[in-house]
Parts: C-alpha cells; structure tokens; sequence
C-alpha cells in the first residue's frame, strides 16, 4: 500500500513538474524556417516533425458549406465565403497543394500523438449565423474524424465559444479577443484564454489570475527572444509563435 501511494505521489510531481514548463505551438504550422507555405499540410507535418506541443490551423467555411483550412479571408485572390470548395481548387500553395479541408487536414493530424490540433474557428464577414453554422459543422467534422482528443478550439467571437462549448461539454475552448476578465471566461465555463501579447503587457496581473482560477493561458504572436523570456518567466502555459525553432532553443537552455 505505501508503495502504491508513493508512486502515486512521484507520478503527480513528475506531471506537475512537465506541466509547469511553458508549451510551444506553431503558428500556422511550421512555416517560416521550412519554406512550406502556412496553414499547408507541409506545415503542419513540418511541425509535427518538431515534435512542438501544438500547431495551430485556421478556419473558413465556404459559400457550400465546406469547412476549409487558411488563414485569409481569400484563398489567392479567390474569396472563401463568396465561392464553392470547386472554385477554390483553381488555386495551389506554392508547393502545389490544393486548400485543404478540415477533414483532409484532421486526418494529416492524427497520424501521430505528440502535437495537439489548434483548431482556430475564423469569424465570418457574411454574418454572425454564418459563423455559427461553422462552429456546429466544426464540432461535427472533429467528431467524425475522432479527433476530440487531439483538438483544442480558439475564436475570436464570443459567441462561436459559447456554442462550440454548448455543443460539446468537454471540448476545450479557448477566447481569442482579449476583451474579457479572468472572471468572465470562468463564468462562461470556457477552458482559458489565448491573448496578444500587448493584452497581457497591458493587464500584467492576468496571467495569475486566469492561473488562479485553474485557466489555461496562451499568448500570441510572440517570435523576439525578448518577449518569449518574459512569458516564460510569467509561466504562461503557451506560447503561440512564428519561430518554434527559437522558442524551443531558448527552452532547451
């Protein structure tokens, strides 16, 4: 019985221990020092090879109602929410890939464990309908693909959190805007908050107040070895980053 307890007790602090250091996740997939273009399957595969703890995508849905991966509001000069997923496969990433969809880019994802899906719902320019029926095709696409363990969500409108959390309870949401208190996102059951950087600068006590109330704290988009120390040294749970290669150097030290 005591040695039970005991390694009980050395498995919690070895996960304590693990939790405690700051995570990377790359931005668009690794991208900047690979040449693969963002929020390409290259990237993404450049970032699972990383091994980095998460790499975030980004999110549209199209005129058809398919959920596409890209972060712009156009696809090469060929705008999302005004075409068919057809009319957008007129254009390639310099590499040659077509848009991916959400269950194309999951699937890539999944053929490993190591690095969690940043799943970055976009608001829509249509209407605040259009950007609701994409997080209820969001929460649908993940659980087809079953990927629930593998993918977080962030948005920048409330109200995509508020009804990705109420369609799954145990999906994990996270607020993108920076416009909400710690008391906020934890009276609204949301799993934390991934903010700017100046959100963070301009309310330094946040970090520990989210942390206080048990919620996960990100931050984007920091690439200078100068901010990356700072909020290493905050404790933030994430840093969102451009230069993964960076973050993971100043890390390793």
């Amino acid at each position: 019985m005591k040695n039970t307890v005991l390694i009980t007790l050395m498995t919690l602090l070895i996960h304590t221990g693990l939790s405690a250091q700051t995570a990377i996740i790359a931005h668009r997939g690794a991208w900047k020092n690979t040449n693969a273009p963002q929020n390409s399957l290259a990237s993404l595969k450049a970032a699972i090879d990383q091994k980095v703890w998460g790499s975030e995508f980004d999110v549209h849905l199209t005129k058809d109602d398919v959920l596409v991966v890209n972060h712009d509001h156009d696809f090469y000069g060929i705008e999302i929410e005004e075409s068919t997923y057809q009319e957008l496969l007129a254009k390639a990433h310099p590499n040659g890939e077509k848009i991916p969809t959400v269950e194309e880019y999951l699937k890539a994802g999944m053929d490993q464990k190591v690095t969690k899906l940043i799943y970055e719902l976009k608001t829509s320019r249509v209407s605040k309908e259009r950007t609701l029926k994409a997080a209820e095709l969001s929460i649908a696409a993940v659980k087809k693909m079953k990927a629930e363990k593998m993918v977080e969500y962030i948005a920048f409108d409330w109200d995509a959190c508020l009804k990705l959390k109420s369609l799954n309870k145990k999906a994990l949401v996270h607020y993108l805007n920076g416009d909400k208190t710690p008391a906020e996102v934890k009276a609204a059951k949301l799993s934390g908050v991934d903010y700017h950087f100046n959100v963070f600068k301009k309310n330094p006590t946040w970090i520990k107040e989210f942390k206080a109330l048990k919620l996960k704290t990100n931050v984007w988009t920091v690439n200078t070895e100068e901010d990356m120390n700072l909020f290493i040294k905050e404790k933030i749970d994430y840093i969102t980053t451009d230069q993964p290669e960076l973050l993971k150097s100043i890390l390793n030290k």
